[in-house]
């Protein structure tokens, strides 16, 4: 009776003044920030679409599309939370060509000739070499921010040429191939995915965890006294996400594994090719369970543990934050190891993917990284940003050069349009913001 009457005192007169959409949006508690970049995504989906001739929204696009933005968006998750503490890491990239050239190395040329060629732990400890030194190169990053004072711009952009050129002092400028065939499977490819049956196994438990996220957000909102959502709203968000969940597990299983592909797969497994060829689905890739894996942990990082509330309290103000005891300087250097860790990961997927670790590996992925992270609603003066948004921030990048690839554009002018992407969400940033006060 008091949560009724307390909801009813709180938005009832609001909601009664408001238009049908205005209460929608209220009700469902709809970020119509993340909404209208999801519909700007679409109007980009659909006018490449247009402009290629049916080219983009095909299920082999859409495949590929994922898959490539999957290095950005584990980076762009990091990101964020450097952002908020108005900071920035000008070194993903570099730091990313260097620890895949790390993870190259190892399981090339040093496990092989330790442990043997073919050994089932090269892959492991390669990977796990890549971390640590991702997280030591971010600490290190982290250190000198938070104790000598030197502004993260500075020792970042330092980080970006000194680790570019430790990346090719590591092997005098050779590429490194192949990778070990497990540690491939983290680049997706035909082998690199999980199928048509276990895609509709995580999509039925990713639709699972929607409601069971919903009933959890619910309780505590009664354990708590605070307003809930109509039931009805909470109908519509669960079933837009299963919709949007199965929607893309059914576009990925529409996928099918190349010809020549499934018929050496036929002859090897000893099956009869049919008249009508062999139709295997590829599945969710799994470089895009890697991200999406990510995306979660950083989001429970961001929004559930208190070193998550810290970063936030620090973006907000700075001296408040210290003088409520909060260790700031250690904060910001644990931000910056978590980068370095994350573009470790990063690195893994896109050494994967080439099955080759090279010296260009990375080059600008720190533009595509940061204009992720604001295109997805991070804000750069701080205390304002979401792990979803600048994933999906990513995937506007991403489509974007995809779209551009397709219609044949050259490198230059795709660098053009990017470029004049960042400063029109940094704008449109500050506009939103200046609105909201």
């Amino acid at each position: 009776m008091a949560d009724t009457m307390q909801t009813t005192t709180t938005s009832g007169p609001r909601q009664a003044d408001a238009n049908p959409v205005t209460r929608f949006f209220r009700a469902t508690e709809i970020d119509t920030r993340l909404l209208g970049m999801i519909g700007a995504l679409l109007i980009i989906w659909i006018g490449f679409h247009v402009m290629t001739d049916g080219l983009f929204l095909t299920p082999r696009n859409l495949w590929n599309l994922t898959v490539q933005t999957s290095s950005v968006a584990v980076m762009a998750t990091g990101m964020v939370l450097v952002i908020v503490t108005r900071n920035i890491d000008l070194s993903v990239g570099s730091i990313l060509g260097f620890t895949g050239m790390i993870m190259g190395v190892m399981q090339a040329q040093i496990l092989p000739d330790m442990l043997g060629f073919g050994h089932p732990a090269i892959w492991a400890l390669a990977l796990l070499s890549g971390l640590l030194v991702g997280a030591m190169v971010g600490t290190l990053h982290g250190l000198i921010i938070a104790f000598l004072g030197v502004p993260s711009f500075i020792v970042t952009l330092g980080g970006l040429l000194v680790w570019r050129g430790a990346t090719w002092f590591v092997t005098s400028g050779q590429t490194v191939a192949p990778m070990d065939p497990t540690f491939r499977l983290m680049g997706g490819g035909t082998t690199g995915s999980i199928g048509a049956t276990w895609s509709w196994i995580v999509g039925i438990l990713a639709c699972l965890a929607i409601a069971a996220a919903i009933i959890n957000a619910r309780r505590q909102r009664k354990r708590f006294a605070f307003p809930r959502k109509p039931i009805w709203a909470e109908y519509v968000i669960g079933a837009i996400g299963c919709l949007i969940v199965l929607g893309a597990v059914m576009v990925a299983n529409s996928y099918y594994w190349p010809v020549a592909i499934a018929r050496r797969y036929a002859d090897a497994s000893g099956i009869d090719w049919p008249e009508g060829g062999l139709l295997i689905s590829h599945g969710i890739a799994i470089p895009v369970l890697i991200a999406i894996g990510v995306g979660i942990v950083m989001t429970f990082i961001a929004t559930r543990l208190r070193f998550g509330r810290y970063v936030f309290a620090i973006g907000g103000n700075p001296e408040a934050a210290e003088l409520a005891g909060i260790k700031t300087r250690w904060v910001t250097v644990r931000i910056f190891a978590l980068m370095g860790v994350l573009c470790a990961i990063a690195a893994a997927i896109s050494t994967a993917r080439l099955n080759a670790a090279t010296n260009a590996q990375g080059e600008l992925d720190e533009l595509y990284t940061i204009a992720a992270a604001v295109i997805g609603g991070t804000s750069l003066s701080g205390g304002m940003g979401t792990i979803a948004g600048a994933m999906l921030g990513a995937l506007v990048m991403q489509s974007l050069q995809s779209g551009m690839v397709l219609l044949g554009i050259d490198t230059p002018l795709q660098r053009i349009v990017v470029g004049a992407v960042l400063v029109l969400a940094v704008w449109l940033d500050t506009v939103y913001r200046a609105r909201a006060k």
